[in-house]
């Protein structure tokens, strides 16, 4: 009966999942196509630049909903996990993608800064910057909150990329407002200051995906595990392990049981303990719990 809940709630994450990629890209190709337009009217480097990342993100949503596809085939002999990390692979793209973002802004920056050509109608370009604001705010907002409920780290990770697309967006909007008040160089400073915290978004979100392919575990779960096992009656010392396998924590739990248990009350200690740890860390998906005989005193 557990299995079946499980499953139920399994298909609703990956349904959602697929939605929010799917609305998120047709969202994100229309924002940067006008971005796109507008800046080849007006001549801003800044916003041709902001457009061309936010078109890259649509190719990012593509990464992250092929990681959910993979994720979903069951485990083989060669693969006996499964291939749930392929999420978390799917998270290093959306890293790299921000990065090559990084790349990009911050040449295209620097050559308008040392002799780029004039920005003209700084006007509808800043039109073009605050779509594009609007956009990337809206699409962010609607992913962190779904993956935050299906706790998918690559989705989150996604997610604090359209965010930054809004941040980015806003040097943008804030050059063009100085190139309409006279300073032509404050397009490419703009877009220079942009390019350092996309750099800054890139080292968080990068060391949250390294954590999580480490097998990188909130004590607080593992802790949380332990206590919730050793109080299960017959327990008499409890060890807790844990790693994420994409949206699923498993958790392995390691008994030793008071002397004098029987085979078949290890067999009912054992499913108390999984329940209880299922409780006490909500997070947990696969949670296998082991039991051995406590050693007699003297014996290694």
């Amino acid at each position: 009966m557990t299995s079946a809940v499980v499953e139920r709630d399994e298909a609703a994450d990956r349904r959602a999942a697929n939605r929010a990629m799917a609305v998120s890209a047709a969202g994100l190709s229309v924002t940067a196509l006008i971005e796109i337009v507008l800046a080849l009217v007006t001549g801003s480097v800044a916003l041709l630049g902001d457009g061309l990342h936010n078109l890259s993100d649509v190719s990012t949503s593509a990464v992250v909903f092929l990681g959910f596809w993979i994720s979903r085939r069951p485990a083989t002999a060669r693969y006996p996990y499964g291939y749930e990390r392929a999420e978390d692979l799917a998270g290093l793209g959306v890293a790299l993608v921000i990065w090559a973002s990084a790349l990009f802004a911050g040449y295209e920056s620097y050559h308008k800064l040392v002799g780029g050509a004039a920005t003209t109608d700084a006007g509808l370009g800043m039109v073009g910057a605050a779509l594009g604001i609007v956009g990337n705010q809206i699409v962010a907002r609607y992913k962190l909150r779904i993956g935050r409920r299906i706790r998918s780290a690559t989705m989150i990770a996604d997610a604090k990329h359209s965010w930054l697309d809004a941040i980015s967006s806003l040097g943008a909007l804030i050059g063009l407002a100085l190139v309409a008040a006279g300073y032509r160089w404050g397009d490419p400073v703009a877009g220079l200051a942009v390019t350092l915290f996309i750099c800054h978004v890139g080292v968080e979100v990068t060391r949250d995906l390294v954590h999580r392919l480490m097998d990188g575990v909130d004590p607080d779960h593992l802790e949380a595990a332990r206590t919730a096992a050793a109080g299960v009656p017959g327990v008499g010392a409890a060890e807790v392990r844990a790693r994420w396998m994409g949206r699923t924590l498993a958790v392995e739990v390691e008994t030793r049981l008071d002397d004098g248990l029987s085979l078949l009350d290890a067999d009912g200690i054992n499913a108390e303990v999984e329940r209880a740890v299922r409780v006490a860390v909500p997070d947990a998906g696969d949670v296998h719990a082991h039991a051995h005989a406590t050693r007699p005193a003297g014996v290694a």
